[in-house]
């Protein structure tokens, strides 16, 4: 099943985005609620290790067709670093 690509164009990547990402690449840890405040929670206490983050990247780039630097991504310790990463790609001219 091919995802659609999203139009950037147009687009904001938010938290809602980020979480149905996270679920689709690599689920959710048994016990932590997505739904919540995680903003700034990082990562690794919401359950994500640095694998399950280069998964999620992955599927970033080719919903949003853009690169991501996998130092970027690994820096990005929490929801809010990571979302500031993506939508700083977003609005980069081509």
């Amino acid at each position: 099943m091919e995802r659609e690509k999203t139009d950037v164009a147009t687009k904001e990547f938010t938290l809602h985005d980020l979480k149905r990402i996270l679920l689709a690449g690599a689920g959710a840890e048994e016990g932590v609620d997505l739904d919540g405040d995680i903003l700034d929670v990082p990562f690794k206490a919401l359950g994500y290790e640095s694998l399950a983050l280069l998964e999620t990247g992955s599927l970033i780039e080719r919903e949003y067709d853009i690169s991501l630097d996998d130092d970027a991504l690994t820096d990005a310790d929490t929801p809010r670093a990571l979302i500031a990463v993506v939508n700083t790609h977003l609005t980069v001219p081509a």
